[in-house]
């Protein structure tokens, strides 16, 4: 399995000719992690699941994904 960039390059030259409204989404570059969690807690969210983008995609749980818990959202106090 290709890592995510070499996969959204691909993506990219196969939508070339693409419908209008249809489009790759770029990377985002820099910090912008501390950001988007505090967005996620201010919109009530959950939380945040992300993954190293150097790391070809793998169904299910691996180490290479993490989740961030908004700590005050109500699923925090479900019993597990």
């Amino acid at each position: 399995m290709l890592p995510l960039s070499m996969r959204k390059a691909n993506l990219e030259r196969l939508l070339a000719r693409r419908p209008e409204g249809v489009f790759v989404n770029p990377f985002e570059r820099g910090e912008l992690g501390p950001d988007l969690f505090r967005a996620t807690c201010k919109m009530r969210l959950e939380g945040l699941v992300s993954k190293r983008r150097d790391r070809p995609y793998q169904a299910g749980r691996s180490k290479h994904w993490l989740k961030v818990k908004n700590r005050k959202h109500p699923a925090m106090e479900r019993d597990l």
